[in-house]
């Protein structure tokens, strides 16, 4: 696998461009890089049919996102392919939060990185036990999955310091809190919607992941980045576990893999 080389670099025009584009200007850039690269020849009249979708098909199978990892071969260019056809300041990183509760959130977050169970994989310890009963549980009365715990913590920590009320629903269940925050009007992005404009999604939000059989996993957004995120999370470990053994910072989540979406509390 190899990085292409590029002349110019085009602005992520924030959606995903596929089959039936309507903007013949984007759609014609991206055949003119295609055949650039070697992946035509295709007209560049800025119609995106099945011959465009195909060059699309054969860049993502022949090059690697920015962190020389395989792109998914789906013939849409959505963040991640597109950074890889005209470079990475073309899908500029996003870490700017401007909602005071959401920064400061993120501030507490931060500081909890290394936090670790005591003993590991016990979902005990003197922090992780303090995250529980924030949310009503007795950590003694059994184990249980702390990363939404964890959430509720940070934003519970940064209201206090902002002499605010915590907007965040109490619950240590990962779609409960989804389901609830639905119920009570707060913002919500489900995936399809996060997919097809990646703008939506942005620092400070809540990620929430289905993991199957009522169980899930949350963490915060600390950055964007080319369609990837840049999380905090806690119950998790480097490699993404939902009963991992502390909080940590991972870089590699993308958005659309966050198979339920977004909760946003910029607002609430």
């Amino acid at each position: 696998m190899s990085k292409p080389e590029r002349k110019r670099s085009m602005a992520f025009p924030n959606r995903v461009i596929k089959k039936d584009e309507k903007d013949k200007v984007v759609v014609r850039s991206v055949q003119q890089q295609l055949n650039k690269l070697g992946c035509g020849p295709i007209d560049d009249d800025g119609k995106f049919g099945s011959g465009t979708e195909n060059a699309v098909k054969l860049f993502q199978s022949r090059f690697t996102d920015s962190d020389g990892l395989p792109l998914k071969i789906d013939g849409q260019v959505g963040p991640i392919t597109w950074r890889a056809l005209f470079g990475e300041s073309s899908v500029p990183a996003v870490s700017d939060v401007e909602d005071p509760l959401l920064a400061k959130a993120l501030e507490v977050a931060d500081s909890q990185i290394g936090v670790m169970e005591k003993p590991p994989g016990s979902n005990r310890g003197p922090e992780v036990d303090k995250y529980l009963r924030l949310v009503g549980l007795d950590p003694a009365a059994g184990s249980f999955p702390w990363c939404a715990a964890f959430v509720y913590f940070c934003f519970d920590q940064a209201s206090q310091e902002l002499d605010e009320t915590n907007p965040v629903v109490k619950t240590a269940s990962v779609l409960d809190h989804w389901n609830k925050a639905g119920r009570q009007g707060i913002t919500r992005i489900l995936q399809s919607e996060a997919v097809s404009n990646p703008a939506l999604v942005t620092p400070g939000q809540i990620f929430i992941l289905s993991t199957g059989g009522g169980s899930g996993h949350t963490g915060l957004i600390e950055s964007v980045n080319g369609g990837k995120l840049v999380t905090i999370e806690g119950n998790t470990n480097v490699g993404g576990s939902r009963e991992g053994i502390g909080v940590f910072r991972r870089e590699m989540r993308k958005i659309g893999d966050i198979n339920k979406g977004f909760i946003d509390y910029s607002n609430a």
